[in-house]
């Protein structure tokens, strides 16, 4: 019985609702306030300010003067659940995500008509939830919390002026708290905390192919963790005297984070349009299943339940790869102002079978708007919006205690404002 507690609980960072952000799986995509208002279409070949640290480090080769820019992003996130059904009663309100902020900020600094040197604080990876209490399908799910923030400093280099590239080890800082009210004796609470930290790189070329076209391709590796912290079962007041009422065991989960690839095309049209258009490939297919190692279990702390049937457990995933297509346009309305405006098509990475309430998401549509303002020569103030709806998906999860099927709709408003200082 215990193994089937933990078998539904115990998939720490990886297992993520992920109806706030605006890319798919968990990833996030605010990186950049500027790149969110054309809908990060010429991510990896615009290059308009420092957040080409992430979006393409070889762009540095672009700025001329230090420039530091930082930003924020807002999304406000909607979920409507329909049809629901479950071997037990709960409730089944939505709207699951608290309004969330997401920050960045970046530096970068021309060493010569050659080198460039850059440092960048993100979050690549990220998500808030949390159902009421009561929710239906809590069993499978009633709140996570998993962030992580990456440090990269980055070098670029220009072979020419048609020719760079760029390189940046990433610092990736994980972190996270998943949380289940299982419906038996009573509500079992299952927490689980851990976090980790781990390596990773980026890499990026952009080629000036002719005087009005510019191409771009970055490649964000994968990370390997090793999340090490502990699982707290706090059993129902129904429960045995054999089941004790409150257990520890240290708990491991190795995750790997995906690579990606960015190719994006940066097309001035006039002196005032400019079209971007651009791709990202996703390899989420590495994300099989998750495996949870618990530690330190005995058999008096499990009553008449053997350690063996929990030492280990699995559960499927079966994740696929996915494609975002954007395109985007911006229009240099006069010296001080640049309107923009973007589109964006972007895949999910889960199934029919394996998607539960923690991930309940389809592929989505973004539309966004941005605008920036030059206040001086020096400095550039950059606001966006972003609208997404994803397409209606179903979830039918169940094993040998609970069972939960609904419908979701869900949809996101963005909201980004930044700034560039150059000096």
């Amino acid at each position: 019985m215990k193994k089937v507690i933990l078998k539904t609980t115990l998939s720490l960072a990886v297992t993520l609702a992920s109806t706030q952000i605006f890319a798919s799986g968990f990833a996030l995509n605010e990186q950049s306030i500027s790149g969110m208002g054309t809908g990060f279409a010429g991510r990896s070949s615009s290059a308009d300010d420092a957040s080409t640290v992430f979006g393409n480090p070889a762009g540095m080769s672009r700025i001329k003067r230090q420039e530091v820019t930082g930003g924020l992003a807002a999304i406000d996130a909607s979920s409507d659940i329909k049809d629901a059904k479950g071997a037990h009663p709960g409730t089944n309100k939505g709207d699951m995500v608290p309004f969330t902020a997401v920050p960045m900020g970046y530096y970068v600094k021309p060493i010569d008509d050659h080198w460039a040197f850059g440092l960048g604080v993100y979050a690549p990876f990220g998500l808030i939830t949390n159902y009421e209490s009561g929710f239906q399908g809590g069993g499978f799910g009633s709140k996570s919390e998993v962030k992580v923030v990456t440090f990269q400093p980055t070098v670029s280099y220009a072979f020419n002026d048609r020719v760079s590239i760029g390189f940046g080890p990433t610092i990736n800082r994980i972190g996270g708290t998943l949380e289940s009210d299982v419906p038996l004796f009573g509500d079992t609470h299952v927490k689980i905390k851990g976090d980790d930290t781990a390596l990773g790189y980026n890499f990026g070329v952009l080629v000036q192919a002719t005087d009005t076209t510019r191409v771009g391709l970055t490649y964000h590796s994968k990370v390997n963790y090793k999340l090490e912290g502990h699982t707290d079962i706090t059993a129902g007041a129904n429960a045995p005297s054999a089941f004790l009422q409150s257990n520890r065991y240290d708990a491991s989960l190795k995750i790997e984070t995906p690579e990606s690839v960015d190719f994006s095309v940066t097309q001035q049209l006039t002196d005032a349009w400019t079209l971007y258009a651009g791709s990202t490939w996703t390899r989420w297919s590495r994300l099989k299943d998750i495996t949870v190692n618990n530690e330190g279990v005995t058999a008096a702390q499990g009553g008449a339940l053997s350690p063996a049937l929990f030492g280990t457990i699995t559960e499927e995933q079966n994740w696929h790869n996915t494609w975002a297509y954007a395109i985007g346009t911006s229009y240099q309305l006069n010296k001080q102002w640049v309107l923009r405006t973007g589109l964006t098509f972007d895949q999910s990475p889960t199934n029919n079978t394996d998607r539960s309430p923690r991930i309940p998401t389809g592929d989505r549509t973004i539309f966004s708007l941005g605008a920036g303002y030059n206040v001086t020569n020096d400095l550039t103030i950059d606001v966006a919006y972003s609208y997404l709806k994803e397409e209606a998906v179903t979830v039918n999860r169940s094993n040998a205690v609970d069972s939960y099927s609904a419908k979701y709709e869900n949809s996101a408003n963005g909201f980004g404002v930044g700034a560039t200082y150059r000096f």
